[in-house]
């Protein structure tokens, strides 16, 4: 850890100290040490046990189907090398709504509840647009000024920006991604997660770079503020919302929960765990245009809007590799050169969903991929490559 880092973590533990918060100074230890090679596998599978959480609903009695089909998959990618390389800790693909291949790796189970990262920004747009669909949040709202419906943002880098701006990334807010750069605003933002503050405040703290809609400029906080506008726009808790609109409808096999801040605040841009299968659950409705298990879960219209291209492009004078060659959507991405029907949800360390739906196919993944950034991210795209070949594989078969 660097000398300034140290520092930090000093002063933290001092202040802890000062008000007699031991169970405050081992989460920072623990916090600390989630990337460490030799814990990190057992951490993603056990943050409820390093965080504060809150659990989701039980999964139903029944669970809704994911039949496996009969037959080893066929494709010409090198899978074991892949799983060794990436870190994999949980590898699940169906075709046509069945199970072709499934494993896991190091220890883990299918019932294990594996983080996902930013995984669940696409989860939070996509319980957006139920809530709209369902005429509890006005079907207008995406024009709307944020600090309209939360004062508290006056003033701040979102005063002027609009709900679509947020869900496009591209909100114009000053904002540093790096994972490594412990000083970065996101390392900031995670030690209020994990250590102690209110993600709500720490929103209203961050200023303006761009002009709203100017670039599309991923900062994970454009999501939490989408979760606190419908925070503001129901009067509902969003454990609540996502138990009632997400989780109960989709039948989920195991039970998860989700991250939150001191003030038990969900945090929905990357605090969601639950099973690979429960991921490829969702994934299938995705690819299922919204249906799942006979039940309409959210319209084929916000399915379409969310995989659509609808951010601008970024920055070329800072984008990196992966992102100035992916395209966005809403809180979704879409590979280079995309297929029709074929788009993602990635979170850090190797998490994804992808959807190919002309080839019926749907891939979950659980990683932890220490690598993730090696080439600016260009891991990103050559995984996303051996998706599509794995989906085009199955299709041909």
């Amino acid at each position: 850890m660097q000398a300034s880092a140290l520092i930090d973590t000093a002063k933290i533990i001092g202040e802890r100290l000062l008000r007699l918060d031991i169970t405050g100074i081992k989460r920072l230890s623990r916090v600390n040490s989630l990337f460490a090679p030799q814990k990190i596998v057992w951490n993603f599978s056990h943050l409820d046990q390093l965080f504060h959480a809150l659990p989701f609903d039980m999964p139903s009695a029944v669970p809704s189907p994911l039949p496996e089909a009969k037959g080893p998959i066929t494709t010409s990618v090198d899978l074991d090398r892949y799983f060794i390389d990436r870190n994999v800790k949980s590898f699940l693909v169906l075709k046509d709504g069945a199970i072709r291949h499934e494993q896991y790796f190091h220890g883990t189970r299918p019932e294990d509840r594996n983080i996902s990262w930013s995984m669940s920004k696409s989860v939070t747009a996509l319980l957006l647009g139920i809530l709209i669909d369902k005429g509890l949040i006005p079907a207008d709202i995406l024009e709307a000024e944020v600090q309209d419906h939360l004062p508290a943002l006056k003033g701040s880098g979102y005063d002027g920006v609009r709900l679509l701006d947020v869900l496009t990334m591209s909100s114009g807010v000053r904002f540093d991604e790096d994972y490594v750069d412990y000083h970065s605003d996101i390392n900031r933002m995670g030690r209020i997660i994990g250590v102690g503050g209110s993600m709500d405040d720490f929103a209203a703290t961050l200023t303006r770079q761009w002009p709203p809609g100017t670039y599309m400029h991923y900062v994970t906080v454009d999501t939490h503020v989408i979760g606190m506008m419908i925070r503001a726009l129901t009067g509902q808790k969003m454990i609540d919302l996502l138990n009632a609109h997400v989780i109960r409808p989709m039948g989920f096999e195991h039970s998860g929960f989700v991250i939150t801040d001191e003030e038990q605040e969900p945090f929905v841009a990357g605090g969601f765990n639950m099973s690979t299968r429960d991921y490829a659950r969702l994934a299938q409705m995705m690819l299922q245009k919204g249906a799942w298990n006979g039940t309409r879960i959210v319209s084929e219209a916000w399915i379409d809007r969310m995989t659509q291209q609808t951010a601008p492009l970024p920055d070329p004078e800072t984008a990196k590799i992966p992102d100035g060659q992916l395209r966005y959507g809403l809180q979704w991405w879409l590979p280079p050169e995309a297929r029709a029907g074929e788009f993602f949800g990635i979170g850090i360390y190797g998490q994804y969903m992808y959807i190919h739906r002309s080839a019926g196919v749907v891939i979950a993944q659980n990683a932890a991929d220490t690598d993730f950034r090696v080439g600016d991210g260009a891991i990103n795209l050559e995984t996303l490559a051996m998706f599509r070949k794995i989906a085009e594989d199955l299709a041909g078969a």
